[in-house]
């Protein structure tokens, strides 16, 4: 009887306090999956403040995920021991549970997820998140130099935001099988096949059954989304010294997702891929200050100075 009074007063407090107002706040997960809205692709609202978003149900059965508002920066922390699982195609459920930015809703997909550079004004500087990704990510992971990326659990394209509980080192090559699940996700998000809430639940809670969930086909060849139409290839590139490795940090930024990309200087060279939203951390040992590195990104070209 003390168990039921107590559970039934929490499902009241709960109902009653989901406005968040900033910073970060927790969302249960939904009983059923939400039906597709009969068309989002032109919703065009502005972007609402973290303090309007509205109360949403995420995540996988039994677990809520954290809504946290911080465009361009890093927060939260991440301690371990962490597991990943499926042989490090996915993170610990505990440690990275997954979280989004509360101020992208259904209603203004158009203006955000579904605009074309959205990614890059949410995105985290490189120092923040390769600092996040060598002192705490791999550290709470049990890794150590991983060659993979610091991933999104639910992607910048999907609302996802940059709250430690949404961030984990993914092992492999880049590209990645993930990156064209995120796509056909936005996509479908986008074109309204399927509701915003709908993709991040899953996505957060398995992204390798993600799309057969949603009942969304991946080609296997997919891509990045192409550059807007009439828009010219183009990229930008800065490189940092990295005393730890002895190399070059040669961090870029493109209109041009999933394509090869090479930093060359002084007769030294190296590849790497850009990712879904056209960037890509390519390492480059040789070069020494004040030397001009010469990137080229898929069909765009650009150049940087070591410092």
């Amino acid at each position: 009887m003390v168990r039921t009074e107590i559970v039934l007063a929490a499902a009241v407090i709960a109902g009653l306090g989901l406005g968040g107002c900033g910073g970060q706040s927790s969302v249960p997960a939904p009983s059923a999956p939400e039906a597709a809205p009969a068309s989002t692709a032109a919703a065009s609202a502005a972007p609402q403040q973290a303090s309007a978003a509205p109360a949403a149900r995420h995540g996988a059965p039994g677990h809520a995920l954290a809504a946290v508002h911080d465009p361009g920066e890093v927060t939260g922390t991440l301690t371990g021991p962490c597991h990943t699982r499926d042989h490090g195609l996915l993170p610990d459920r505990s440690c990275t549970p997954g979280a989004i930015d509360p101020a992208v809703t259904q209603a203004n997909i158009g203006s955000t997820i579904c605009r074309a550079g959205y990614t890059d004004t949410v995105r985290p500087p490189e120092a923040q998140t390769e600092a996040f990704k060598w002192n705490e990510a791999e550290p709470a992971y049990g890794q150590h130099d991983v060659s993979g990326e610091l991933d999104h659990l639910i992607p910048l394209e999907l609302g996802g935001d940059n709250d430690a509980k949404n961030l984990w080192v993914e092992a492999g090559p880049i590209p990645n099988p993930k990156d064209a699940v995120e796509n056909a996700l936005n996509q479908a998000v986008c074109s309204g096949q399927i509701t915003l809430r709908a993709a991040q639940r899953e996505i957060a809670g398995n992204w390798l059954k993600a799309a057969a969930a949603l009942g969304i086909t991946v080609p296997r060849s997919a891509t990045g989304p192409p550059p807007a139409r009439g828009a010219a290839a183009r990229c930008t590139a800065t490189a940092t010294y990295s005393s730890q490795y002895g190399d070059w940090d040669v961090y870029v930024h493109s209109n041009q997702p999933d394509s090869t990309v090479t930093a060359s200087s002084g007769g030294y060279s190296h590849s790497w891929h850009t990712d879904s939203s056209g960037y890509a951390d390519v390492y480059l040992r040789g070069p020494s200050a004040g030397q001009v590195i010469s990137v080229t990104a898929g069909s765009a070209r650009c150049t940087t100075v070591t410092e």
